[in-house]
């Protein structure tokens, strides 16, 4: 058996794919995984990675005794699917990459002193990218924690937080976020269209700058604002921008009400 023991997947869509190849990519042995996937297309696609498929969660082999059961459906369905796995929460942990559903909803389905461990990843984990926080429950020991965080690490960035009311701002703010970088993009090229540039020359001068200057952020040891400033020349073409973008009805003003208005919404889908 692997260190990250036997996992049982459950929902096998973009997030839940890219965690399991993942997996299997740090070593992982298909023989060690079993996932619970209805559709027909993605239950092959599983197929070829050597790894075990069934539809429901009543099919899921009986001598498969698993470490930890991942929960990678939709927070739409998954009060329903958790029901089905109630026969696990006596000896497996239980991780969550649902936005938005509480441990204590885990809880009052599984058991109160089930382990379980909650975490938010964002859609960059398909290219191993992802970033990705934690929280969990007291019934979570430091060997599954350890476990969890293994299982995440596979696809991005960690990070823990012990207030899990702070999950509404980290999927407001790193969840969703990739959707406003993308919106960035989109409204660069369309500003760049306005200022005289072809539509495909606009995107791919903004697609490249945005995706570019991400991974001069992610390589260097400079803070966000002095990496600004090293692009910025008093009375220059870059200060005349951001005299617009820092304004007191600014970015700054417009992000904070976003982040704020996604993490409302987030509390009422709890």
């Amino acid at each position: 058996m692997t260190t990250n023991g036997r996992l049982l997947l459950v929902g096998c869509g973009k997030m839940g794919g890219a965690m399991l190849e993942g997996w299997l990519a740090s070593g992982t042995a298909p023989d060690d995984v079993v996932v619970i996937e209805p559709g027909a297309g993605q239950a092959a696609a599983i197929a070829r990675l050597g790894v075990r498929t069934v539809a429901a969660t009543d099919e899921v082999p009986a001598d498969f005794r698993p470490d930890i059961v991942i929960l990678a459906v939709k927070p739409q369905v998954m009060d329903g699917v958790v029901a089905g796995l109630v026969a696990h929460a006596g000896h497996a942990c239980f991780l969550s990459i649902a936005a938005g559903k509480r441990i204590d909803g885990f809880e009052t389905v599984l058991g109160s002193g089930t382990a379980i461990v909650r975490a938010m990843p964002n859609t960059p984990a398909a290219i191993k990218r992802g970033m990705i926080v934690l929280t969990a429950n007291a019934h979570a020991d430091a060997g599954q924690r350890a476990a969890a965080e293994r299982l995440c690490a596979a696809v991005g960035d960690i990070v823990w937080i012990e207030d899990e009311e702070l999950m509404d701002a980290v999927t407001a703010l790193s969840g969703s976020g990739p959707a406003y970088v993308f919106h960035l993009v989109e409204c660069m090229a369309k500003a760049g269209e306005a200022a005289g540039l072809p539509a495909e020359v606009a995107m791919q001068l903004a697609r490249t700058t945005v995706s570019g200057a991400g991974e001069l952020l992610r390589q260097s040891p400079e803070e966000a604002s002095a990496l600004r400033r090293n692009v910025t020349s008093p009375g220059g073409t870059t200060a005349a921008a951001l005299d617009v973008l820092m304004a007191e009805d600014g970015l700054e003003r417009l992000m904070t009400a976003a982040i704020a208005a996604a993490a409302k919404r987030s509390r009422e889908l709890a």
